[in-house]
């Protein structure tokens, strides 16, 4: 009677290398985009945080904050990480502000861009919000 070795055979692991190699080279690029939208969401998040807490403060002081600090606003880790989050108060007689979020040289949002959000609500660029 002939016996029956159990196991796998060198080819058949080599298939499933190939295989697992293969998926990991799909799936890890979309895992890097699907990132680089939530950091991009958080920056938003905040942005969008300033901006009503500006009117807050205009409603009270007839002008907008000219610092973050002004509003009680922390940007969080996950953010200031990737952003640098500033604010910018206009000096004409009408108030406005705008708030951006620049990325952090040699992180990897720098390629997603700067995002802006103003005291009327434009936000640029259009096509990441």
């Amino acid at each position: 009677m002939i016996s029956r070795q159990k196991g796998f055979t060198l080819i058949e692991l080599m298939i499933a290398v190939a295989v697992v190699g293969i998926l990991a080279a799909v799936a890890y690029p979309s895992y890097q985009n699907a990132m680089v939208k939530n950091r991009r969401a958080a920056a938003q998040s905040v942005l969008a945080d300033v901006a009503q807490r500006q009117q807050l403060f205009l409603t009270d002081n007839r002008a907008y904050a000219s610092a973050l600090s002004n509003l009680n606003v922390t940007v969080s880790s996950d953010v200031s990480k990737y952003y640098t989050v500033s604010l910018n108060v206009g000096t004409s007689t009408v108030p406005s502000f705008t708030v951006t979020a620049a990325p952090v040289s040699g992180s990897s949002q720098v390629a997603d861009g700067t995002l802006t959000l103003t005291h009327n609500g434009t936000k640029s660029p259009a096509g990441k919000w």
